[in-house]
């Protein structure tokens, strides 16, 4: 629930408690998926922090990245790409979503060597 809402002091409270940062649900989504997906960057700014893999692909391959990608949420794209996620990881990809929704800001960010 602190992921999809953004409370980034709670969960940042949790993982420095022991929570592991990559905990996931019954769908494989992360802590970190869940708050890019919802478009809450300091959560996500949070969880990395933390050691939150942002590769970490949810039980369908999709990444963070790529779903704050589809979500349109730049903020944590931003966060997810400073903190090195590969925008060529999963399916689809975050650059495949950013070209196939005609994100061209996008693209010109993921689609670096």
């Amino acid at each position: 629930m602190m992921a999809r809402t953004g409370d980034a002091a709670a969960l940042a409270a949790y993982v420095d408690a022991g929570v592991p940062a990559d905990l996931c649900n019954d769908r494989g989504d992360t802590l970190l998926m869940l708050a890019a997906y919802h478009g809450h960057a300091p959560a996500v700014r949070a969880l990395l922090e933390r050691g939150a893999d942002p590769d970490r692909p949810n039980d369908r391959g999709q990444t963070p990245l790529a779903g704050a990608v589809f979500k349109g949420e730049d903020e944590v794209v931003r966060a997810l790409v400073g903190a090195g996620a590969d925008p060529r990881a999963g399916r689809p990809s975050a650059l495949d979503a950013a070209r196939m929704f005609g994100k061209d800001a996008l693209v010109a960010l993921l689609d670096r060597p």
